[in-house]
């Protein structure tokens, strides 16, 4: 296991044109702790592959430091890195077998073949592909041709394994499956590793922690509640899952929050980062985080507690999602707001039928304006 720590790192790809140039990575930080599965997670173009490749040393930083344990390894060629990495179409050599695919790595290091033959039946056991080990990767599926990708990475012995959105070319049952299978393997070792990836579920449901990327630099760090629940800006907020919304002013105190005045009615946060009366602020509220039930029930039902916010709405809309049902609802100041409930076996609330929602001071983040 060894820690990884990248210091200011800069990646500026130039063209032949003197004045051309673009900023792949840009002044990036951190520290990616021995044994920690981390994740550098944005949409495509942000730069996420670029700062893989920088560490694997497969492309050189323009500036910067790259450091692999206690090692200075910014100016070391690929080959001398000792690092293990899987590529997004798994780059298995079609003229191997599935056991001389895994043996690679051992017979570079110049392993004795009976070692070879080890290791190479030690790591294709761990992935469950021993009984394919007489094969050619093209009589695999994709699913196998991965886990043979892993297999070889793993018996390559690296100090890090690094991964380049692995599971992107499967199907989407396959990779709902392959997301525990990966993630308890890559613990089970202890090894540092990093995965690339622009998908917010693979990255929320396996990583210790993660790098949200944009425009080339790294705009929050931390484990997958802390940056789901607290996003830094409304950036994060949008591109991890969906969220609603709305311009605001802190108005006044509210026990251990403030109370927000916006178009949609007062909303109560708690664990606000400023409590500054009069500042102007962006108020995010998860759809499923929402309450929602019909105006007449909602009468029944009482008083809202204290630190809960009740806003009058409008049902525009409700799409069925199997297991879940989304409501657009319309609330004063032009805001359509989405609302995602369990779907039980009760009918849907139909269009134009007023509601009530309620929205607890825990589920408010304030973001700047």
């Amino acid at each position: 296991m060894k820690r990884i720590r990248l210091e200011n790192i800069v990646k500026v790809f130039r063209s032949g044109l003197r004045s051309a140039s673009a900023t792949a990575v840009d002044h990036v930080s951190l520290t990616i702790e021995p044994g920690e599965f981390f994740f550098l997670l944005g949409p495509s173009g942000c730069g996420k592959t670029t700062l893989l490749r920088i560490i694997a040393g497969l492309t050189a930083p323009s500036s910067g430091a790259v450091w692999l344990g206690d090692r200075d390894v910014t100016n070391l060629p690929v080959q001398h890195r000792n690092t293990a990495m899987v590529f997004q179409n798994y780059a298995l050599w079609p003229h191997m077998t599935v056991r001389q695919n895994v043996e690679f790595g051992p017979r570079m290091r110049g392993a004795p073949a009976a070692a070879r033959r080890q290791q190479a039946a030690d790591n294709l056991a761990r992935v469950e592909m021993g009984p394919y080990a007489a094969r050619k990767p093209n009589q695999l599926s994709g699913g196998q041709q991965q886990r043979v990708a892993l297999a070889r990475a793993l018996a390559a012995q690296g100090d890090c394994l690094l991964l380049d959105e692995p599971l992107s070319n499967l199907d989407a049952r396959l990779r709902l499956h392959m997301r525990h299978e990966l993630r308890h393997l890559v613990k089970s070792t202890g090894i540092t590793a990093v995965y690339v990836t622009h998908d917010q579920k693979e990255a929320l449901s396996m990583a210790d922690r993660v790098a949200v990327m944009n425009a080339g630099k790294v705009v929050q760090i931390g484990r997958p509640e802390e940056v789901y629940n607290r996003p830094a800006t409304k950036f994060v907020a949008d591109f991890l899952g969906e969220a609603n919304f709305v311009p605001g002013r802190i108005s006044a105190p509210a026990g251990g929050g403030v109370r927000v005045e916006t178009a949609v009615g007062e909303l109560l946060a708690a664990n606000c980062p400023s409590r500054e009366i009069g500042r102007n602020v962006l108020c995010c509220v998860r759809p499923e985080r929402i309450e929602l039930s019909a105006r007449s029930a909602d009468t029944r039902g009482g008083a809202a507690p204290k630190d809960t916010a009740s806003l009058t709405a409008t049902v525009a809309e409700s799409v069925y999602l199997g297991e879940m049902r989304q409501y657009l609802c319309d609330l004063p100041g032009g805001n359509r707001w989405k609302i995602s409930v369990l779907a039980g076996a009760d009918k849907a609330i139909p269009p134009g039928a007023a509601v009530m929602l309620r929205v607890a001071a825990r589920d408010v983040a304030l973001l700047p304006a």
